[in-house]
């Protein structure tokens, strides 16, 4: 293996100041439908409860095909950061604990228009 990867939760990955994320687009890698979201409350929620989230190295560094959730944070109209539930700069992760549910459960209870 190249480089050693290291845990690290969401904040430690985002260069820039969480408190700053103006959007949230989350995409359904199954449909492919896409919720945004603008309103900074529940912007401020969601990354709440995702950024201490430990994102643990992958032994299996393989490439994959195929995932669940896409995560792109903004600044204003700026990408500042894109991930996946298991896959952040092209490297692959477990998390603990498990981001999946938490990101279904506020996709799905997310009363936004899918795109």
């Amino acid at each position: 293996m190249g480089c050693e990867l290291e845990t690290k939760t969401l904040s430690q990955f985002y260069e820039k100041d969480l408190d700053d994320v103006t959007k949230i687009v989350i995409v359904d890698g199954s449909s492919g439908y896409k919720k945004t979201v603008t309103e900074n409350e529940i912007i401020k929620e969601f990354l709440g409860e995702i950024k201490d989230i430990k994102f643990i190295p992958d032994e299996n560094q393989e490439k994959r095909v195929g995932w669940r959730y896409s995560i792109t944070l903004f600044q204003d109209d700026e990408q500042t950061f894109k991930f996946g539930l298991t896959e952040v700069n092209e490297n692959y992760y477990y998390t603990e604990p498990d981001i999946h549910p938490i990101v279904e459960d506020f996709y799905e209870n997310l009363d936004v228009q899918e795109k």
